[in-house]
């Protein structure tokens, strides 16, 4: 017996062309398992071919970058807000890190969790606009937490920012970025999986049919707005646990982390990696941290000009992303084939 939500999401895959996570879903078992394990083998490696630093920041982006995918290409809301989070996360997990003195995984954990309670009021004014209305609510409220963070200098420290946040896990040394990646590694990777199970639940497929079509999901009897906000809540959390990890890998949190520039920079690696791809935001991230550490190593300034003018040539070139575009390419190539 079919159930609405599969009815749903057949539709809803019958109205919009396949995204780059569709075509690997329908890739054969094998490539699958050899993409994962290609996945694998890159992060156990990337320490080793780049900077420790430059790696962990780019595990930091990747849950970043995922979370927010996970709002805009897989429920259709774009926010430009979510730095928010990202920077609550940060400030809690090193407050709770230098007063509290606990290992970092839970201090992280405080952090995400801290975000996800602040999505719960935020999300729940923002899901009730949609488009540009819901992106400037979120843009709105992010700045409000900017503002609270720079204003509140016994807790924060104001623009001096917290210093000095320490990595102590049960006594082991994690004081060289190197060993730090593999500690936090594996918080990533479930970090990672819990999207992709997100993604490919029946409350997923929901998801993907509130984007598509809202009033029809309603007619079938959904809650449009509270799917909306747990996505809106679960994506904070997941944005947290990333802001959680930046700030014990830098071991410094500043205003930074709450700019609105940061949101930004998220939306930009999410479509530089392809929207509604999930693995897109892995890749966008890798791409924009190293081409970030590439050029102010080489002592270029204008990093913007050169990341900016590489979105507009991915967004007139590759529609999808470089993720979503290979993954069709893909695709039509084993159709032929058939």
């Amino acid at each position: 017996m079919t159930s609405t939500v599969d009815t749903a999401a057949a539709d809803a895959s019958r109205s919009t062309p396949p995204s780059g996570l569709i075509a690997v879903a329908r890739a054969p078992g094998w490539v699958r398992y050899a993409l994962l394990a290609v996945g694998l083998a890159v992060a156990a490696w990337l320490p080793n071919g780049l900077y420790p630093a430059v790696a962990v920041d780019i595990l930091c982006w990747a849950l970043f970058a995922v979370a927010v995918d996970l709002l805009l290409g897989f429920t259709g809301l774009m926010s430009f807000g979510h730095a928010a989070f990202w920077g609550t996360s940060a400030y809690v997990t090193g407050l709770v890190a230098i007063h509290a003195g606990l290992p970092f995984p839970l201090a992280v954990l405080a952090g995400a969790l801290a975000a996800a309670v602040l999505a719960v009021p935020i999300g729940y004014l923002a899901v009730k606009r949609t488009g540009i209305y819901f992106a400037m609510v979120t843009l709105a409220f992010a700045q409000m937490v900017y503002y609270v963070a720079n204003e509140w200098r016994s807790v924060t420290q104001g623009e001096n920012g917290l210093q000095g946040v320490p990595r102590s896990f049960f006594g082991l040394d994690l004081t060289d970025d190197y060993f730090f990646y593999y500690a936090i590694l594996p918080i990533v990777l479930l970090g990672l999986a819990a999207a992709w199970r997100i993604v490919h639940s029946p409350f997923g497929r929901v998801l993907v049919g509130i984007r598509d079509n809202p009033a029809r999901a309603r007619a079938l009897g959904y809650p449009v707005h509270r799917y909306k906000l747990t996505a809106f809540v679960l994506s904070g959390f997941i944005a947290g646990l990333g802001g959680g990890l930046f700030a014990v890998g830098h071991r410094f949190v500043s205003l930074d982390v709450l700019h609105w520039t940061t949101s930004g920079k998220a939306v930009i690696v999410v479509v530089l990696g392809g929207i509604g791809t999930l693995w897109g935001g892995v890749l966008g991230a890798g791409i924009v941290v190293r081409l970030e550490d590439w050029l102010s190593f080489s002592g270029f300034e204008a990093i913007g000009l050169v990341t900016g003018g590489i979105f507009v040539l991915v967004v007139v070139l590759f529609r999808r992303g470089i993720w979503g575009s290979a993954a069709a390419l893909a695709h039509r190539l084993a159709a032929r084939r058939r």
